[in-house]
């Protein structure tokens, strides 16, 4: 016992002993410093900032080489080319590229899922674009992100109702990845240029570049030319004519510079008019909407049941509900509700879905 013992301790000493006898590298502590083992720390040099504690007159003057020379004066800004798009750059989104060709497009409405399996499955059924709805359903952006950028490369590409002319929304919605912003009851010119403003980036508007996953590689960070100086000819702008005023002021509104299409709604036209679909007034009102997009030279949208009318070339479909409904239907044919009916227990009485 005492020989195991003294082995014991002298195995103790000997381990003791040659790790005392190491010299192990301590590493440094983390740390955000950004100048920590920068051999050249405080060196960098700002050649054309202004002098430390002192008025560089910068409002007045402005440095040689400049290309605004003069007083600063925002009106006359000649703005720069760092984000202008290369010149042989191509049109990367399908549904821009569908209007410009004058071809007819749809767009699925995707009314209340929020399961990015539900999404993708819309995506690939064979829509242009899909329809997120979020001016008539209470998701949030966080869900609706989280679809997009589950299938980005889907047949259909990501687009978007939003719920009003605003900067949160509109940027939520490009920052998520959106190439189609589709913008509700616009009555003025004024109306639609802030919805043009938040849609694109400066010069044409005022668009925030604070990132999203928009610019990430997997969505569409990696096009060519780059997603800052590209989506200005990539995204589509739609502003819908909903109510007497817009109606009264559709001219001025489809000719705003950055608008894609105007749609002519058809339940809220009927909503605001009074009058339904086929009587005089009802059919004065989308004529004005008409004649305001072939005017303007932009493109005219309405429901999908309006695919034959004339002069109209994109769509809404219906909604996920609608369209699983449909495909059952249709897989079924002739088996479709031909349940069996008990004459007993819940099911005897046949039931409101």
């Amino acid at each position: 016992m005492r020989q195991l013992l003294f082995a014991a301790v002298v195995c103790a000493t000997v381990g003791i002993a040659a790790f005392g006898g190491q010299n192990p590298q301590t590493q440094p502590p983390p740390s955000a410093d950004p100048y920590l083992n920068n051999p050249t720390a405080g060196t960098a040099a700002f050649p054309l900032a202004a002098p430390a504690g002192k008025d560089s007159n910068a409002r007045a003057v402005a440095p040689p080489g400049a290309v605004n020379q003069g007083p600063f004066n925002p009106a006359t800004w000649k703005y720069g080319p760092a984000f202008n798009a290369p010149p042989a750059a191509k049109i990367w989104n399908p549904v821009r590229l569908k209007m410009q060709q004058g071809n007819k497009l749809t767009g699925g409405t995707l009314f209340s899922a929020t399961d990015p399996a539900t999404y993708c499955a819309m995506a690939n059924a064979g829509y242009d674009f899909i329809w997120t709805e979020m001016q008539h359903d209470q998701r949030d952006w966080q869900a609706v992100a989280r679809m997009w950028r589950t299938c980005p490369n889907a047949k259909a590409v990501p687009g978007v109702r939003v719920a009003y002319t605003d900067e949160r929304e509109i940027q939520h919605a490009l920052d998520a990845g959106a190439l189609v912003i589709v913008v509700p009851t616009v009555d003025t010119a004024a109306e639609a240029i802030e919805a043009r403003n938040w849609t694109y980036f400066p010069p044409l508007g005022r668009r925030s570049s604070g990132g999203g996953q928009a610019f990430d590689a997997n969505m569409w960070g990696g096009v060519s030319g780059g997603y800052r100086s590209t989506i200005n000819d990539n995204i589509v702008l739609i502003v819908m004519i909903e109510t007497l005023e817009g109606l009264a002021n559709a001219d001025e509104i489809a000719k705003v510079p950055g608008v894609t299409a105007i749609f002519a709604a058809s339940n809220d036209i009927g909503n605001f008019s009074g009058f339904r679909q086929g009587t005089p007034d009802y059919e004065r009102a989308i004529n004005i909407v008409h004649d305001s997009a072939l005017k303007a030279g932009v493109r005219l949208c309405g429901p999908l049941a309006w695919r034959d009318r004339p002069d109209f070339t994109c769509f809404q479909a219906g909604s996920e509900i609608a369209a699983i409904t449909r495909g059952v239907s249709a897989e079924l044919g002739p088996l479709a509700n031909t349940q069996a009916r008990p004459e007993a227990g819940p099911f005897a009485v046949a039931r409101v879905p």
